[in-house]
């Protein structure tokens, strides 16, 4: 009986789905919004919330692979006394997975980071790195939106900011299929 229940499962969920259609040489743009957590070292552990905002492209090197390129801002002002913010731009690689109209993807990308006011004290740059995962649904051949979660780890700052994540929902555009 449980058989039949998962074939009936797969069958309709089958019939529902279209195809994403990824393919090399597709040129992704969008927008993101979300929210991010920062865990600051003290005496003890605080975390800092916020907004995020962000930009990103990607380029399909093949049916597999993508050449990721994103840069956004987080203004931290939850848990805070003073507001601050941490932007980034990074670039790097993405593995896409092309499933029906359901793209589940994952990246990993290395960068800039610029921390400016509080916690760090100032505007301090920094080099890093971000392991991405991420699902897009593709709302037709031109439009798509998903969401994602990223985390960063700032290399020069482990130990007084030992953890900072975002996550997103993201809108994009794409083109050159």
């Amino acid at each position: 009986m449980r058989a039949i229940g998962v074939i009936a499962v797969l069958a309709t969920s089958v019939a529902v789905t279209g195809r994403a259609h990824a393919v090399e040489r597709e040129h992704k743009i969008g927008l993101d919004v979300g929210v991010p957590l920062l865990v600051v070292q003290q005496s003890s552990p605080v975390v800092v919330s916020g907004t995020s905002f962000g930009l990103h492209y990607s380029y399909g090197l093949n049916d597999a692979f993508n050449l990721l390129a994103d840069g956004g801002t987080s203004l931290l002002f939850a848990g805070t006394p003073s507001m601050a913010t941490v932007s980034n731009v990074n670039v790097g690689i993405g593995y896409v997975l092309d499933v029906l109209s359901w793209v589940p993807w994952a990246g990993i990308e290395a960068g800039g980071y610029a921390m400016t006011a509080d916690p760090a004290g100032g505007t301090q740059v920094f080099p890093g790195a971000s392991l991405s995962l991420g699902v897009d649904y593709r709302l037709s051949r031109s439009w798509a939106a998903g969401i994602v979660l990223r985390q960063h780890w700032l290399f020069t700052r482990d130990s007084t900011l030992p953890s900072f994540s975002q996550g997103f929902a993201r809108i994009e555009y794409t083109w050159g299929w």
